[in-house]
């Protein structure tokens, strides 16, 4: 039986990805960070992810195309977007209607991501 939540935490800056799965990993998740799209659908492919946290803005596909495409493969993730882009606002109020995703905005504060992690699957 699965004792903790699997969360998939990706941001094209490194020190994010790795600083938030810091964050759950100390708080009960098994938080796995990464930097490129392409290593999260690999994983994907090995593990499923109760909760994927994505930046919007990254090269090569977008975290709500990458969010779209987990969902897709694992209805039952549950997929939060962050940016820290006034620009993206727009895309994001769109993702959210129409793929289901919750929206946090950067700078994100460790008390309020955790909350919104636990708002979304508990440990």
């Amino acid at each position: 039986m699965k004792t903790s939540r699997t969360v998939f935490v990706v941001d094209d800056e490194s020190i994010i990805a790795d600083t938030l799965a810091v964050i759950l990993s100390q708080s009960g998740f098994a938080a796995q960070s990464f930097h490129r799209f392409q290593d999260v659908l690999s994983a994907a492919e090995l593990i499923v992810p109760d909760l994927l946290i994505s930046d919007v803005a990254m090269p090569g596909m977008t975290g709500i195309d990458l969010g779209k495409y987990i969902r897709a493969k694992y209805p039952a993730c549950r997929v939060l977007l962050f940016s820290g882009k006034a620009t993206m606002r727009d895309m994001l109020k769109r993702a959210q209607q129409e793929g289901d995703f919750e929206i946090l905005e950067k700078p994100i504060h460790p008390a309020d991501l955790l909350e919104k992690v636990k708002g979304s699957c508990s440990v």
